[in-house]
């Protein structure tokens, strides 16, 4: 069992992250944990694995610990057995072995006796058979670093496993071991991810935010029913909030209206009537004030249902917010923009593939290119942009423009601010104040507009990407995405997929998230073997 306590975690930089955070978690309970970039996922793993303090509030459990963390290269200056924690035990029965049992030998393998055998079982079982203990951790690729972490479950044997993306890099054969692992083990699992199709496999899902911890008792798909219900019942609000302003804001026009013919029939009957001239202007002062205090409490109100109707739209998702408006006009459906012909790539000196590739890209498709990492992907989207000749078989190309989207948005400037970088995507057809409209469309308020690119986060590089591609004059013929979801929220690949949905040219995709994959409408499948 895993207890947390009144948890709260502050900033360097003093600011608060999450507070009061109360949670208990039973054994053998296998718990998703999403939340927004931002949020403190990552963090809150960290303190339960006891990487770090919180500000206050305390974490009580007797069960072993194992922490998976998220792969970006923080390992890269350790040795395998230095990152799985090992090194000292395999050592020790080392010099052990060698003839060397000493008191400090015996004392540090602590009769782990096995801890070779696991070491070698767990690897082969994520089929890093050929790995050494003593590697660097800096040779290795982010899905075999992933794997090592994983192998050292079964080299641990935990009662409580905590995984922080856990899929990131991982190929459909390594997820495919991993899924299976989530959905056997007796193992405690709390597991931040957003891979939807892993967060399919838990039984609750956990969302953090601001307000603290939500839970909802199911898998993620029961979470997102939830949510959108929640969220139906927000626009419903809404509705209903902005016909009340409509209202507010025409009884105030009325009211004035009427005010304004009374008063006007009140001085006629008092010219008439000959009143003297102090006492035309009393009454005339009098109407004033009438006047004024009735637009103080029309303005009121009308204040008050606006200020509500700021808030309601401030809770809805960012995803309901944007606005896409990608130009399509200039795609021709139908068109074939390339054709390969039994092409191959070399490698070493051979052929890279198997089988030759045989495919074209119609315009208006949506195809997805499969294999093993290292399979030659990013070969063949090289091939398809015209920066590498095939090494057998003809390519033809047809005019078209094409824009190649990275996992780390390298089409992104990190020399230039938020606005300048729309501003290169300018055909110089929109003025200054367009492409601020643009901006704020994308979630880029004026308080963003002058923020350094290679400050953004993952979610926001992706929503500059596409708030660039609506402020070019056309849409592209292509666009091609290269692992696209691998640095981003479940939020932030939501708006991505609405976006790709509006967009009526030929896509292609590199990916390992067969979720994100249903989701955008993947007609054909290129498999690399």
């Amino acid at each position: 069992m895993l207890i947390l306590q009144n948890i709260t975690y502050i900033h360097q930089d003093k600011d608060l992250l999450f507070g009061n955070i109360n949670l208990t978690v039973n054994r053998q309970d296998k718990i998703a944990l999403i939340g927004n970039n931002g949020s403190g996922k990552s963090t809150l793993l960290k303190i339960l694995a006891g990487l770090l303090k919180p500000a206050e509030g305390t974490v009580k459990s007797e069960d072993s610990i194992y922490y998976v963390p998220q792969i970006f290269g923080q390992f890269n200056d350790h040795t395998i057995a230095q990152a799985l924690n090992i090194d000292k035990k395999i050592k020790a029965l080392r010099e052990i072995l060698d003839g060397r049992m000493t008191e400090a030998n015996l004392a540090e393998l602590d009769d782990d006796w096995t801890i070779s055998e696991r070491s070698d079982e767990a690897l082969s079982h994520w089929k890093l058979e050929h790995l050494d203990l003593s590697q660097r951790m800096e040779s290795l690729s982010g899905g075999q670093k992933t794997k090592v972490f994983l192998a050292g479950i079964l080299i641990h044997k935990p009662e409580i496993v905590l995984l922080d993306e856990p899929s990131n890099h991982l190929d459909n054969q390594s997820r495919t071991i991993l899924y299976d692992y989530i959905r056997s083990t007796n193992n405690t699992l709390i597991v931040v991810s957003h891979d939807r199709k892993l967060l399919n496999i838990l039984d609750t899902v956990y969302e953090l935010s601001k307000k603290g911890i939500s839970v909802y008792g199911g898998n993620y798909d029961f979470y997102a029913a939830q949510k959108n219900i929640e969220i139906s019942a927000l626009n419903e609000t809404l509705r209903n909030k902005e016909k009340e302003l409509r209202k507010a804001k025409e009884i105030e026009r009325e009211s004035l209206e009427r005010q304004h013919k009374l008063d006007a029939r009140g001085k006629k009957k008092q010219e008439k009537a000959g009143l003297p001239t102090i006492v035309m202007n009393t009454l005339k002062n009098n109407a004033e004030r009438s006047t004024s205090r009735m637009k103080d409490i029309h303005a009121v109100k009308v204040d008050a249902i606006a200020h509500d109707l700021s808030q309601l739209r401030g809770a809805l998702p960012d995803v309901d917010k944007m606005k896409m408006g990608f130009d399509n006009s200039s795609i021709h459906k139908g068109k074939i923009l390339v054709t390969a012909e039994n092409i191959n790539a070399g490698y070493n000196g051979g052929l890279l593939w198997k089988t030759p590739l045989d495919f074209q890209l119609i315009s208006g498709s949506r195809i997805s290119i499969q294999g093993v990492n290292g399979s030659g992907k990013t070969t063949l989207i090289k091939i398809i942009l015209g920066q590498m000749i095939p090494r057998a078989g003809v390519l033809h190309r047809t005019e078209n423009s094409a824009v190649y989207i990275d996992q780390d948005y390298s089409l992104i400037d990190n020399s230039l601010n938020v606005y300048e970088q729309a501003q290169q995507f300018n055909s110089g057809i929109l003025h200054e104040h367009d492409i601020k409209i643009r901006l704020n469309r994308f979630l880029f308020g004026k308080n963003d507009w002058n923020k350094q690119c290679v400050n953004l986060s993952g979610g926001e590089k992706m929503r500059l990407m596409l708030c660039c591609l609506t402020i070019s004059n056309q849409a592209p013929d292509i666009i091609i995405l290269d692992e696209p979801t691998n640095n981003l929220d479940i939020q932030n690949i939501e708006i991505l997929t609405a976006a790709i949905n509006e967009y009526q040219g030929t896509l292609l995709v590199v990916s390992h998230d067969s979720y994100f994959l249903e989701q955008i409408n993947i007609e054909k499948v290129i498999t690399l073997n």
